[in-house]
């Protein structure tokens, strides 16, 4: 079977490797490096850039830890980010994991084509490659892959020196004086964080009440002390409406006669999938009002040999779900066994300090459908281990069925929550009880005990002890 893959992130090489794997003639067309936005300019990079963000954090925590510079100096007034140095270790680790990824598709047999692609009808992909020549593809199976791209609204166009998305901002070589960050979901807080730990005098609009509005409330309410405790300006209620650009700095509108200035200004106010000049109408493929690709449960679209996996899809703009997406696919193009991506068992992550992971229902959705469920809200300052590391700020959170104690949901804000929330997922997943976590051996001191102790408290409340 010939499988052309358009779009080398996540949601593509994974799809390719699957279906190499399983001996189908694979073609993968990408116009830049296998990672696409996840790795290039995502995902790995502002993920990297948090770590190097909460080295600055660790600086402070030094001192109260015992660990200063000889004379009794604390290291955290000796400390200062070097910009350059920090996007220099960036994007090589983005390139590095775009290596990687590049080597393991193309030992699986998958070929690779660099170049933009489209549908010419059914059953072929046009690709021009870089130098403007043009080949076409026959395919039996068309997988579409695109990715998606910052939003830019039409004052807010970024020009890499003053303004910037999450694209452009890698581009730094000094540290922002004071930037504007506009958008207070979990892109916005997440850079919002960084650049207040390396020093700058960070303004950060948000249109709701409470940033990361997507989030439990709790949640959203820890990171927001944090943010302000390490001297952080929230603007609640706030929408940006101008923008004013200058050789010195940026002033942002954020009312009829209200302006906030700024050295440099960062939007992020989310991602629009990448389906234009994609060839997708003319294939008779549906697309969704503001460009996303429907698709089913195994990511098929409308069109029987056409799928769609990733952001373009706009399910859940998430790496992980974009793989799955991918994966399953081709599982379902070779009549495999699958499952279909089940987004209320997709756990994510906010990775500011603390971080904010969560999974599954959360108590608003379940109320909304009238289901009986009990919660337990486990504070973290009685863990002994994030008493050892300074980080008892957050907590754990279960949600689960009253009467069977099967596991909805959860919410963990604490440090590396991306790794913790895991045990909850796999809960989910499985629709394993309260029971069953809270019979599960973990090790002292962790903060995974915190996971076992909020579990038994509510196995305690439904009486199954």
């Amino acid at each position: 079977m010939r499988i052309v893959i358009i779009g080398g992130g996540p949601g593509g090489y994974e799809a390719a490797l699957v279906a190499s794997q399983h001996g189908q003639d694979v073609t993968l067309v990408s116009r830049e490096g296998l990672g696409g936005n996840s790795v290039l300019w995502d995902c790995v990079p502002s993920k990297a850039l948090i770590v190097s963000a909460e080295a600055m954090g660790w600086m402070q925590s030094a001192q109260r830890l015992g660990v200063r510079l000889e004379g009794d100096v604390d290291l955290a007034s000796r400390s200062e980010v070097a910009m350059a140095a920090v996007m220099d270790r960036v994007h090589g680790l983005a390139q590095d994991q775009s290596a990687d990824i590049t080597k393991k598709v193309d030992a699986s047999g998958v070929r690779l084509v660099q170049g933009n692609a489209r549908l010419s009808g059914r059953g072929i992909v046009e690709v021009e490659d870089p130098s403007g020549q043009t080949s076409a593809l026959p395919a039996d199976v068309v997988l579409v892959a695109t990715g998606s791209s910052p939003r830019i609204l039409p004052f807010s166009r970024p020009d890499g020196d003053r303004v910037f998305t999450s694209r452009e901002l890698f581009g730094l070589r000094e540290c922002p004086e004071r930037l504007i960050v506009v958008g207070s979901g979990a892109t916005g807080a997440e850079y919002a964080h960084a650049f207040t730990r390396f020093g700058s005098d960070v303004h950060l609009i948000s249109s709701r009440e409470q940033i990361l509005p997507s989030e439990d409330p709790d949640a959203a309410a820890v990171i927001e002390a944090s943010f302000e405790r390490w001297g952080m300006t929230i603007h609640r209620r706030k929408r940006a409406v101008d923008l004013e650009r200058s050789a010195d700095g940026v002033r942002v509108k954020v009312g009829e006669d209200e302006w906030i200035e700024g050295s440099h200004a960062l939007f992020c106010i989310g991602q629009v999938p990448n389906s234009g000049r994609l060839g997708l109408e003319g294939a008779g493929v549906n697309l969704a009002e503001g460009g996303a690709i429907p698709v089913d449960g195994v990511s098929r679209t409308n069109v029987p040999t056409v799928y769609a996996a990733g952001d373009v899809t706009g399910v859940m703009m998430l790496a992980s779900v974009a793989a799955m997406q991918g994966r399953n696919a081709m599982w379902h193009v070779l009549a495999e066994a699958v499952t279909p991506l089940r987004s209320d068992a997709v756990a994510r992550c906010i990775f500011t300090d603390p971080e904010v992971a969560t999974v599954g229902m959360t108590a608003e959705e379940i109320g909304g459908q009238r289901i009986p469920v009990e919660t337990v809200m486990l504070p973290l300052a009685g863990n002994p281990r994030a008493k050892m590391g300074e980080h008892t700020e957050g907590f754990i959170k279960i949600h689960a069925l009253a009467g069977s104690g099967t596991v909805l949901g959860g919410a963990v804000v604490s440090a590396r929550a991306s790794d913790l929330i895991t045990t909850i997922t796999l809960a989910v997943h499985n629709r394993l009880t309260v029971s069953q976590l809270a019979y599960t051996s973990t090790i002292y001191p962790s903060m995974a005990g915190s996971i076992q102790e909020a579990a038994r408290l509510l196995m305690a409340r439904q009486g199954q002890e």
